[in-house]
């Protein structure tokens, strides 16, 4: 089978040309690189391009596209329009791969041929808090419930595999959404198709990235915030969505009590944040959150300013500690 990696790119200069040396390296053979530069602003795309006329990679095995800026699942989209490949894998530019993951990839594949979503377990990597992110069995999973008792996304981007025949099916990523877009799609695939896994960490999900060339830094507009687009998860009507009604219902309300307290706190958005709230049941959340949504939002304010102050006071010893 031959995979088509898309890997979007947008001022990601320090983080691409690792991400294309380990795609390079890979022992599984049979793919397609394609970049699809997202109006970069800084050298991303030269050092793309650099790499391509250094590495010995074939015109046909890697191409460099270059659009306005449209935003990421805009540039996926387009990315996978012009693949080849019978399956797509996703490599955000700043996330790596160890050099068997499409090997093991391609296996997972032909192990459990009726998945539309295929994901690899990764590593989380954070100067002091780099950890294995999952611990499931390979094999077939229950999405919702195995996120849910992981705390942790079961399939992250750069993590995750699809056909492109399911993927132009459930439409591709959703445009305008800037927090959450693959969510949407791999619940989307998820409600529809089983989900395969691999407990081999492979990938790498990396959180060493400067907080201003993060999706989360700031509060999105409900429009483009996944957690203000979920009621179609909710209300599928699919045969494996309705089997596993009860597992969805709880991981979209621990989603929305997890991620829409900034949201509650604001002034702008305190109301719209109220009104997914009031889809939560509340009976089967705990008591620690439910104590939460009780405090009064000036003190949970500055509670969260003196977090924010100690984490960064926390990495900058550890950062100064690895320089030494």
């Amino acid at each position: 089978m031959k995979f088509s990696i898309i890997i979007p790119l947008y001022n990601k200069a320090p983080y691409i040309r690792k991400a294309l040396e380990t795609v390079c390296a890979q022992t599984y053979t049979d793919y397609e690189v394609i970049v699809v530069d997202d109006g970069s602003t800084d050298d991303s795309y030269a050092i793309a391009e650099a790499f391509f006329h250094s590495s010995r990679l074939s015109p046909l095995a890697f191409r460099l596209i270059r659009q306005a800026n449209a935003g990421v699942s805009v540039a996926r989209n387009n990315g996978v329009a012009q693949a080849s490949g019978e399956y797509v894998a996703f490599l955000d530019a700043d996330d790596w791969w160890e050099p068997t993951y499409l090997e093991r990839m391609a296996q997972l594949i032909e192990d459990y041929p009726e998945a539309g979503l295929y994901g690899m377990n990764y590593i989380y990597y954070k100067p002091g808090k780099t950890r294995v992110a999952l611990h499931t069995d390979t094999g077939y999973i229950n999405y919702p419930k195995e996120y849910l008792r992981n705390n942790a996304m079961m399939i992250f981007t750069s993590s995750s595999s699809s056909s492109r025949k399911v993927y132009e099916e459930m439409g591709g990523f959703p445009i305008g959404i800037k927090l959450g877009e693959d969510f949407l799609l791999w619940a989307k695939i998820a409600l529809h198709y089983p989900v395969a896994f691999c407990n081999e960490p492979l990938a790498y999900y990396n959180n060493d990235v400067p907080v201003n060339m993060r999706a989360t830094r700031n509060l999105h507009h409900p429009n483009n915030h996944m957690l203000f687009r979920m009621d179609s998860i909710a209300s599928s009507l699919s045969p494996l969505a309705s089997s596993l009604k009860s597992d969805w219902q709880a991981l979209l309300d621990k989603l929305r009590v997890n991620g829409l307290l900034e949201y509650w706190m604001s002034k702008e958005y305190h109301d719209i944040a109220a009104q997914e709230l009031a889809k939560v049941d509340w009976t089967k959340q705990s008591a620690s959150i439910r104590r939460i949504y009780k405090t009064p939002i000036w003190m949970l304010k500055a509670k969260r300013q003196v977090m924010k102050w100690g984490s960064w006071c926390k990495q900058l010893i550890i950062r100064l500690k690895v320089k030494r």
